[in-house]
């Protein structure tokens, strides 16, 4: 049975803002990391990409400010189970311009 998202309150967006975009590495206890994957995957605007059998996951998280990514941080690094979230990158841009077509890149020369 799909489980529902859990939201990180936030403050909402403003129209014509920004976005961001960050990289975590989260390290749990490996008896820990089922129940870790989980909370992390209920969490909205979270996404796992590569789980290890140690614990380690990698993890980005996009939100409307700075300060959001800030709370989901925060958020990971309070998990039962969780020994560190490391942000190890952090992007933002327009918020108009994420809908905007990227040209292709001529890779050739």
């Amino acid at each position: 049975m799909p489980t529902a998202k859990r939201a990180i309150p936030i403050q909402p967006l403003p129209c014509g803002e920004e976005w961001h975009i960050a990289g975590i590495v989260v390290h749990t206890l490996p008896d820990s990391l089922p129940q870790v994957r989980a909370a992390i995957e209920a969490i909205t605007g979270a996404e796992i990409h590569a789980v290890s059998d140690d614990g380690k996951l990698v993890v980005t998280v996009e939100a409307p400010t700075s300060r959001a990514i800030a709370a989901h941080l925060t958020c990971l690094h309070q998990l039962e189970g969780v020994l560190s979230a490391a942000l190890v990158y952090q992007h933002n841009e327009d918020a108009a311009a994420m809908n905007e077509e990227m040209a292709d890149e001529d890779l050739s020369s």
